[in-house]
């Protein structure tokens, strides 16, 4: 939580406070239809909303009128540290995994494509938010475009990936294989809805902010995995990561309170989907068609003789 507390100023409460006095006397309060509540856009509106009967009652300034007043924007820092942070943990748990000798470059090629795209997209999720923190808005809006097409790359080599390991190596033994294929699948297609989701947001800063960060911590969960201690973890390894990879979009709700006294909805709903899609993985992959599946995927294949479930290697840990 100290990263959070570095962002969080009395200077923020008087931030708020004097620029909700600043749009009271401007007698720009409105009552607008549900719209992306933007905490701190970029070149957009700011709202600070209050619930009400039948809407959402909007008080909204330009980005250059609050320049103009020194509105200093601490949560574009914030975003960029979250982006440092989760990029490193990333890089540490594949760069641990390498020094300690578990993987190596001697892989089929499809891993250094991943590799490449994988982390092409962590440099330009660092890059994005180092532009939008130094308001380099046009420059950050033309790479923004990347994305577009970055995305379903990914995707589609994430399943490439998934199962050429499954396949080829059985997968990590540490994951029941089962659930391994469908919380893959599923949470991989999550990233890509909630990351076009985000950028078809991008005029609502509020929730393009967080929903993209939400995606991301998604993709931090191959860098914990290689951090935490898995096999201590069996058989709730998988459903452990998932957990931890949580604990950045938390941080942000932490940070959102603290700063301007509620929580934005978006992490509600970021958080909520990747409950609710493990929920359901889980129960297709132990069930009998799941299992089916994952069967006959891997039937013939070198990954089909280790068991199904996690295990311990006989000769783990001697």
């Amino acid at each position: 939580m100290t990263a959070v507390g570095l962002f969080v100023t009395v200077a923020d409460l008087r931030m708020l406070r004097t620029t909700v006095h600043l749009l009271i006397g401007m007698g720009t309060v409105y009552q607008g239809k549900h719209r992306g509540v933007g905490m701190g856009g970029d070149g957009e509106d700011i709202a600070f909303p209050a619930l009400i009967t039948g809407g959402m009652e909007m008080a909204t300034i330009s980005d250059e009128a609050l320049r103009q007043r020194g509105f200093p924007d601490a949560e574009r820092n914030f975003f960029r540290v979250m982006a440092v942070v989760m990029a490193m943990v990333i890089v540490a748990g594949f760069t641990l995994n390498l020094a300690m000798g578990r993987s190596t470059f001697a892989v089929p090629v499809v891993y250094h494509v991943h590799a490449l795209v994988f982390f092409g997209w962590v440099a330009l999720y660092v890059a994005q938010n180092w532009l939008i923190a130094g308001n380099h808005v046009a420059l950050h809006r033309k790479l923004g475009l990347l994305a577009y097409g970055w995305v379903p790359v990914m995707v589609v080599l994430g399943f490439a990936i998934m199962l050429t390991s499954l396949r080829r190596t059985g997968g990590p033994f540490f994951f029941d294989q089962s659930e391994f294929l469908f919380s893959n699948s599923m949470l991989l297609l999550l990233f890509g809805a909630m990351a076009m989701t985000a950028l078809r947001r991008r005029r609502h800063m509020g929730w393009h902010r967080r929903l993209m960060m939400t995606a991301m911590a998604i993709l931090t969960g191959p860098g914990l995995g290689r951090l935490l201690p898995m096999p201590l973890f069996i058989p709730h390894a998988w459903r452990i990561g998932i957990l931890a990879t949580l604990i950045f979009p938390v941080i942000g709700m932490i940070a959102d309170k603290r700063r301007h006294g509620h929580v934005h909805a978006a992490w509600f709903w970021g958080v909520g989907a990747i409950v609710l899609t493990q929920i359901l993985a889980d129960l297709i992959a132990y069930s009998g068609f799941g299992i089916g599946i994952t069967q006959a995927l891997l039937e013939g294949t070198p990954g089909s003789a280790r068991p199904i479930e996690a295990f311990l290697p006989p000769a783990f840990g001697s």
